[in-house]
């Protein structure tokens, strides 16, 4: 009897060793997820309710706390791994939006085949020169222009700081005041644009400090002062991020669209057609003279006026709404200054010259059917209304400006 009770008794001891060896098997959670078949290796052996008696209680399934302890640490590396915990957040919170969609144009702008801008065709290296104060006496047969080239300084910065009028006469034995700063070198088909963004400086900043006046033409040979980069301070920043901190406005493209003429350049006549187009390179000859009233370039109900707004922000010229592919006309003859996108908050852009310092702006147009450089009459169709840029409806942004400063279109455009 006692031989016979010592085999089982070490079966009974064996089968309670495997016993506590099986990991406790919860029931499986219900997932969308597939879950590893069980091998014949996990299927617990057939025990008697003694043998199931020391054995903890499983806990109830948990659907969001992870498992914790050690214990259950070590089995798990013993099956085959399957995800059993919660499904990763970003296939649940994808379909939630908390912030608005930003705004983008909502139709495409069609233009004519045209060559990019001068200040995207000509870009500009920042190699301005620094100069220190100093004092210049003139010298017999000296002109200001040849006193900047030999100072390096700009000649419209020396007439400004000496009190220096058109024509600029300096006799001999004058004495200068050469101011201190960094001036740039113009060359051949530079714009002004393309200037204040290599140096990440408005443009707006380089017209003011240098007196630059209408018609806003530069010339090869000219130095400008680049202000905000004073003697000994580095042009901080790579010329990318110069670039791409640059916002170009409608003033901008008025003072410093045009390319730098080179030396015995003449500007380019106007084309009567949108077949001929100038190369970026042409400088484009506004109209000396206004010859006519302004018309309305649209027919239509205006929806904002000229002016600040209830929130704060300045219109500087009226909307107007009208169904998309609405002709939009020339409010007076001029010439094309600009045909393009290239503000984002008006699209579809088109601005026109009309002489005596006077300028048109037309906005939001989803189809451009002139060429920069062309000449246009009074009620010519020059595009298409849209809801292009920033126009939260079919509409019309219109600007007419004087010299820089925008006018209210109402008090020059005829009553209703």
């Amino acid at each position: 009897m006692n031989r016979t009770s010592k085999p089982m008794a070490g079966v009974i001891t064996a089968s309670l060793l495997l016993s506590a060896c099986i990991p406790n098997m919860e029931p499986p959670m219900v997932t969308p997820e597939p879950v590893a078949p069980p091998t014949p290796v996990m299927t617990p052996p057939q025990t008697t309710a003694a043998d199931r008696a020391p054995r903890p209680i499983a806990p109830a399934p948990r659907t969001s706390a992870p498992r914790t302890g050690a214990p259950r640490s070590t089995i798990r590396r013993s099956v085959p791994v399957t995800p059993r915990q919660s499904p990763p957040p970003v296939p649940v919170q994808a379909p939630v939006r908390t912030a608005p969609i930003p705004a983008t144009p909502r139709e495409p702008v069609s233009t004519l085949p045209a060559p990019r801008p001068s200040w995207e065709v000509r870009p500009v290296t920042p190699d301005a020169r620094e100069i220190t104060a100093s004092t210049y006496v003139v010298q017999s047969g000296d002109t200001l222009r040849g006193v900047a080239d030999r100072t390096g300084a700009g000649s419209e910065v020396i007439a400004r700081v000496n009190g220096l009028t058109a024509p600029y006469v300096i006799r001999a034995g004058q004495r200068l005041t050469i101011p201190a700063g960094r001036y740039h070198l113009v060359r051949s088909g530079e714009s002004g644009i393309a200037i204040a963004r290599a140096y990440g400086v408005p443009w707006s900043r380089i017209v003011e400090a240098n007196a630059l006046a209408e018609p806003y033409v530069l010339r090869a040979g000219q130095r400008i002062l680049i202000p905000g980069t004073a003697a000994g301070t580095p042009v901080s920043s790579s010329l990318a991020e110069r670039a791409a901190a640059f916002t170009l406005d409608v003033d901008d493209i008025l003072t410093g669209g045009e390319p730098a003429l080179a030396t015995n350049q003449a500007p380019a006549k106007p084309s009567a057609t949108p077949a001929r187009v100038l190369p970026p390179t042409a400088v484009v000859a506004a109209p000396s003279r206004l010859r006519s009233g302004f018309a309305w370039p649209v027919e239509g109900k205006v929806v904002k006026r000229f002016g600040a707004g209830s929130s704060g922000e300045r219109n500087d010229g009226i909307k107007v709404a009208v169904p998309v592919g609405t002709p939009i006309k020339a409010t007076a003859d001029g010439v094309v200054a600009y045909v393009g996108d290239g503000i984002a908050a008006l699209g579809g852009l088109v601005i026109v010259k009309h002489g005596d310092g006077w300028t048109s702006v037309y906005g939001h147009a989803s189809k451009l059917m002139v060429q920069r450089g062309q000449s246009v009459k009074r009620g010519q169709t020059l595009a298409l209304s849209g809801q292009t840029g920033f126009a939260d409806r079919p509409e019309l942004h219109f600007e007419l400006r004087r010299g820089r400063s925008p006018v209210d279109p109402m008090s020059q455009l005829p009553g209703r």
